[in-house]
């Protein structure tokens, strides 16, 4: 599998900027180093540009006849190679050559279960949604039970404006969409990819637990909804209290800790915190909503039960850089060959800002999918954040975009970073 052709540009006409986009896409398939023929385009949108969502995808489509088939969505801010545009009209697009039975896009109106389905065998798949559609989790549980793998990759559209989707396939509409020409808002939708698509994903949280390491993590013993009553058989409230070291008798400073405290959930048996003091991927980190101190209650933002495990834990930006590099190495570390030839030796440590995309790094193209809330300030500087994903993987193709939530196997997470990777094993 070769290189993903990839552009990205702003400007306040759409026109332009689809022009600088086509621009670099063209000269990039030139090179003999990426894809000459992709059918699969994935396209993302700041919600400057959501009133001429249909026009952008129109334009694209026929300005790139071969692309017979496009997936994306709109956020608050979308991500490139070494750049993210926050708050400003802009486009990220990558082009897949992937083989034609080999990936599916869907929507809500033609889901996994549909005709058009029938035969295929998905095994991982890329996924947006509406983060209005009820029920939403278990959704995203059920379409992971559809896949092989269970692993699922993607968010939540974040647009001020409201939510929009591109979902088109084979060169027209996708079967019951009626008169949409590939635009839509509500529910799910992607691309589902077959057993030969092989990715490699993973999830940076961006927290440490408080009191850095496994130590601190324990047992939920008493739980009603979402309010935790007990931990490891003692008042949640108060171990919530002696782990901040503040009092409710001081209540402006007890409520100024609790707000910058966030809890860890994990299920029993699951990838909890790990020895070195990072989250598994399993953790699912939520808000503390309330306190009842009648109960010694602590209320968080998800569903609890006795049995799970958690921990308390922060965010802070020298937490979030380490967390992101290690993914990045985790992702390194399993693409890299067991032996290595020179010019692949040579191309995996030339991973500075000057060193161009290479085949021999392993990787096609990637997709970041973060937190609308974390992005430059929470990493120091505008671009920080997918600069330090270029520094630590190298630099490859990129598109992806700041999500209202992101996806990960099947989980919906909050304030994280999932970056996926496709090889160029096929």
């Amino acid at each position: 599998m070769k290189l993903f052709p990839s552009g990205h540009a702003t400007h306040p006409q759409w026109r332009m900027a689809a022009g600088l986009v086509l621009a670099q896409l063209r000269a990039q398939m030139a090179l003999g180093d990426y894809a000459q023929s992709p059918t699969l385009g994935l396209l993302y949108i700041t919600d400057h540009y959501s009133g001429e969502a249909q026009d952008i995808l129109d334009h694209l489509g026929a300005e790139l006849p071969e692309v017979t088939d496009w997936a994306g969505t709109v956020g608050v801010g979308i991500s490139a190679n070494n750049a993210e545009y926050f708050d400003e009209p802009a486009l990220s697009v990558m082009l897949c050559e992937l083989p034609s039975d080999q990936y599916r896009v869907f929507s809500g109106v033609a889901p996994l279960a549909g005709s058009e389905m029938a035969g295929f065998e998905a095994h991982t798949a890329l996924v947006h949604a509406d983060p209005e559609t009820p029920d939403l989790p278990d959704l995203i549980g059920d379409l992971a039970v559809r896949t092989d793998t269970g692993y699922l990759f993607g968010g939540l559209s974040s647009g001020r404006a409201g939510s929009l989707q591109f979902a088109i396939s084979g060169n027209g509409n996708i079967k019951g969409h009626g008169a949409a020409g590939g635009v839509f808002s509500g529910g799910l939708s992607g691309v589902v990819f077959g057993e030969r698509v092989r990715v490699v994903s993973r999830v940076t949280q961006g927290c440490q637990p408080l009191g850095g390491g496994a130590g601190r993590e324990r047992e939920i013993t008493k739980a009603d909804g979402n309010v935790i009553f007990m931990l490891d058989g003692e008042p949640a409230l108060d171990v919530l209290l002696a782990e901040l070291a503040v009092s409710l008798d001081q209540p402006q400073e007890a409520i100024d800790a609790v707000r910058q405290t966030l809890v860890g959930l994990v299920d029993a048996g699951s990838d909890g915190v790990r020895r070195t003091g990072d989250l598994g991927a399993d953790v699912v980190v939520r808000h503390i909503i309330g306190l009842d101190p009648t109960r010694r209650g602590i209320a968080v933002a998800d569903q609890v039960e006795a049995g799970m495990r958690m921990s308390f834990c922060r965010r802070s930006a020298q937490a979030a850089r380490a967390d992101l590099m290690r993914i990045c190495a985790e992702i390194r570390e399993e693409l890299e060959p067991e032996e290595r030839t020179l010019e692949t030796a040579t191309a995996i440590a030339a991973g500075e800002a000057d060193a161009a995309p290479h085949p021999a790094r392993g990787i096609a193209g990637a997709i970041y999918v973060s937190c609308s809330g974390r992005g430059g300030p929470h990493f120091g500087a505008p671009g920080a954040e997918l600069q330090i994903v270029r520094h630590a993987l190298g630099d490859v193709p990129l598109v992806g975009f700041f999500a209202a939530g992101e996806i990960a196997r099947h989980h919906l997470y909050g304030y994280t970073g999932v970056l996926t990777v496709f090889t160029t094993e096929s």
